[in-house]
C-alpha cells in the first residue's frame, strides 16, 4: 500500500512551478490507481528542485491530505451515489466552497458578556476540535441569548457539528438550523444556513436516511419548477443582501498559518543551498541537515520545515533516522506532522515501531491522526496490528478510532473482516458500530452481506443501526430476490418503510415490481403512500400506466 517515495516525490513538482496538470479522477478504494502519475513524469524531471524544496511543507501536508480525501470520497461517492437525490457536481462543489468558511473574527466590544466565550468557540472551530466547538457555541446563545453573537451561534454550533459527519451528528445540526429559524430569523448567517441544512440533508440522503432523501428529492422537484412573477407590495423596502463571512485573517485559521506565511521569504538562500548539496552529494548534505533539524533557537524554525522535506526525499538508514527524531522530539507541530507523513513512505520495522509508540503516546489528536495515516500505508502485520490495538482501545477519541476503523476496513489483511465483526461485538458507540457496518459492506466477500442482514435482523439493535445496515446491503449486489422476501418477513414498520427506500435505489425491474405490489396491497396507508412516492421518481416506463390504475375506482 505504501507509495514509491520517487515517484511521490516528482508527482509534487509541476505544482510547485504552477503547472497546468490534469486533476485525476478518485480512485478505486482498495488498490489506489497510480497510473496517473505517468504523464507528469517528464514535467517533473525539468521542474526546479529549489522551487520544490520552497513548496514542499505545504505541498506535503496538502498531499497527505488529499490521499485521505481520495480514500473517503471514493469510499462513498463510489457507493453511495443514490439515484435522483444528489446535487450536481457542479453544484455540489460550489456549495462545498460556500461552506467551507471560517467565523469572523470578535467585535471587540469588551461589553458584550459573550466575548470571551465567542473567542473560545471561534479558536476550537479553527483548530478543527468539532465537538468543543458545537459545545461552546451552544453555551454562548444559551447563556447570552442577548448577545451581538448569539443569532450567528447557532449556525457555527451547527457548522461544527456538520463537520464531525456521523448522521447523529448531522441530525443534531439540523435541530440547531431549526433553532435558529425559530429564534434569530435576522440573523447575518441565515443565507448559509439554508444552503447547510440542504448540503446536510443530502448526505444523510447519500448514507441511506430515507426522510432525508424524500426531502432532498421534493426540493429538487420544486426547484425544476418555475415561479410566477410576484409584484411588490407598496412600501416594502427590498430585502437586503444576504451578509457575507470574513476570510480569517493570516495567523488565525489552521494552526501556524501565521508562521508559515512568514517562513514563504525567508532562509530561501539557505535552502536553496541545501537543496544544492544533496543533488550534489546527498551523503555531505544529510549531516547539515541533521544538524539544521537538531537546532531549537527561534530563528531555525523555518529552515527546519524546509529542511524536512529535502530529508525525505533521501533513501537509506540515516534519513530514516532523522525523520524519526524530528517525529519524536521537534518542538514545532509542523515539522512532528511532516515527520510522520514522510515515515508513511518508509516501510520498515523501525518506522512501524516508531509510528506505533506515537500513536500510542502523542497527546496531539492531528499528530495521531497522522500517525493512524501512515501506519495504513505500511505493509506490514506489525503496522496492521498497531491500527488494531488502537482501535480496541477504550480511552481514546471516538474520532481517531473511528480513523482506524476506516483504515483497517480499507487494508488488505485477509482477516480484518473477522476482526470487525468480532470489534463490533465489542463496541458500545453507536457512532462506532455505525462506521464498522460502513468498513464491512466495502468488503466485497460472500460474508459480508449476510453479516450486515443479520444485524438488520437483530431485535436487540438499535432501529439506526439496523435500517444503516439494511441500507448497505441494498448498496451491495446481493440478490434482490431475498430482499424482496424480506419485506413481507420484517414486522417493524420503520424497517418496512427502509426497505422500500432500498427497492427505489436498485435499478433492476424487480425492484420496481416490488413496489408496484406494495403499492397495491399494503394495507398500512403511510407505506403505501412512500411506496407511491419512490415510484413516482422512478424512470420505468411501466410506472405511469400503473400510477393511473391506481385512480381507477374498483
Amino acid at each position: 500500500m505504501c507509495i514509491s517515495r520517487s515517484l511521490f516525490f516528482l508527482s509534487l513538482a509541476p505544482a510547485a512551478l504552477g503547472a497546468q496538470v490534469a486533476i485525476p479522477s478518485t480512485p478505486a478504494i482498495r488498490e489506489p490507481n497510480l497510473a496517473w502519475l505517468a504523464p507528469v513524469l517528464e514535467q517533473a524531471r525539468a521542474s526546479s528542485a529549489v522551487a520544490m524544496a520552497q513548496a514542499g511543507p505545504a505541498l506535503a501536508r496538502a498531499r497527505a491530505e488529499m490521499l485521505q480525501a481520495q480514500a473517503a470520497l471514493a469510499a462513498i461517492g463510489e457507493r453511495l451515489a443514490v439515484s435522483g437525490l444528489l446535487l450536481s457536481g457542479e453544484r455540489s462543489a460550489r456549495i462545498g466552497r460556500e461552506l467551507d468558511r471560517v467565523p469572523p473574527e470578535p467585535l471587540g466590544a469588551s461589553q458584550d458578556p459573550a466575548d470571551q466565550l465567542y473567542r473560545d468557540a471561534r479558536a476550537a472551530l479553527n483548530r478543527e476540535s468539532y465537538s468543543r466547538a458545537a459545545e461552546l457555541f451552544g453555551q454562548l446563545y444559551t447563556k447570552y441569548p442577548r448577545s451581538s453573537y448569539a443569532g450567528d451561534a447557532y449556525y457555527w454550533q451547527a457548522y461544527a457539528y456538520y463537520k464531525r459527519g456521523n448522521d447523529q451528528s448531522l441530525k443534531r445540526a439540523l435541530e440547531v438550523l431549526k433553532l435558529q429559524r425559530e429564534k434569530s430569523p435576522s440573523a447575518s448567517t441565515r443565507g448559509e444556513a439554508e444552503t447547510l441544512a440542504a448540503r446536510i440533508q443530502g448526505q444523510l440522503a447519500r448514507s441511506g436516511d430515507a426522510e432525508a432523501a424524500e426531502a432532498v428529492t421534493a426540493i429538487a422537484s420544486r426547484a425544476a419548477m418555475p415561479l410566477p412573477p410576484v409584484p411588490p407590495v407598496a412600501g416594502t423596502p427590498p430585502i437586503p443582501p444576504s451578509v457575507g463571512i470574513a476570510p480569517l485573517p493570516p495567523g488565525s485559521t489552521r494552526r501556524y498559518r501565521g508562521s508559515r506565511d512568514a517562513c514563504a521569504s525567508e532562509d530561501d538562500i539557505q535552502t536553496a543551498a541545501l537543496n544544492a548539496l544533496q543533488q550534489m552529494d546527498a551523503s555531505k548534505a544529510l549531516p547539515i541537515l541533521k544538524k539544521v533539524l537538531a537546532r531549537r533557537d527561534e530563528g531555525s524554525l523555518c529552515l527546519r520545515r524546509k529542511a524536512m522535506f529535502i530529508v525525505s526525499q533521501q533513501e537509506g538508514v540515516e534519513a530514516e533516522q532523522i525523520l524519526l527524531d524530528a517525529a519524536r522530539s521537534d518542538p514545532d507541530a509542523e515539522v512532528r506532522e511532516q515527520a510522520v507523513f514522510w515515515l508513511s513512505q518508509v516501510n520498515s520495522p523501525t518506522a512501524v515501531l516508531a509510528l506505533d509508540s506515537i500513536l500510542r503516546s502523542a497527546a496531539d489528536p492531528v499528530l495521531q491522526d497522522k500517525a493512524i495515516f501512515a501506519l495504513s500505508q505500511q505493509n506490514s502485520t506489525r503496522a496492521r496490528q498497531a491500527l488494531r490495538d488502537f482501535a480496541l482501545r477504550s480511552g481514546v477519541s471516538d474520532e481517531l478510532r473511528e480513523k482506524a476503523i476506516f483504515w483497517i476496513g480499507q487494508s488488505d489483511d485477509p482477516d480484518r473482516l473477522a476482526f470487525l465483526k468480532t470489534l463490533y461485538g465489542q463496541l458500545k458507540s453507536e457512532e462506532l458500530r455505525e462506521k464498522i457496518l460502513f468498513s464491512i459492506s466495502q468488503n466485497e466477500g460472500k460474508d459480508s452481506s449476510p453479516w450486515l442482514l443479520s444485524v438488520a435482523a437483530d431485535v436487540n439493535e438499535s432501529i439506526e443501526l439496523r435500517k444503516k445496515a439494511l441500507f448497505w446491503v441494498g448498496q451491495s449486489d446481493y440478490p434482490l430476490s431475498e430482499l424482496a422476501t424480506l419485506y413481507d418477513r420484517m414486522p417493524n414498520r420503520e424497517m418496512k418503510e427502509q426497505l422500500i427506500f432500498v427497492y427505489s435505489q436498485r435499478n433492476e425491474k424487480a425492484a420496481v415490481d416490488r413496489l408496484m405490489q406494495i403499492a397495491k396491497t399494503e394495507p398500512d396507508r403511510e407505506l403505501k403512500k412512500k411506496a407511491i412516492f419512490w415510484l413516482s421518481q422512478s424512470s420505468d416506463p411501466r410506472v405511469p400506466e400503473f400510477l393511473a390504475s391506481l385512480l381507477e375506482k374498483p
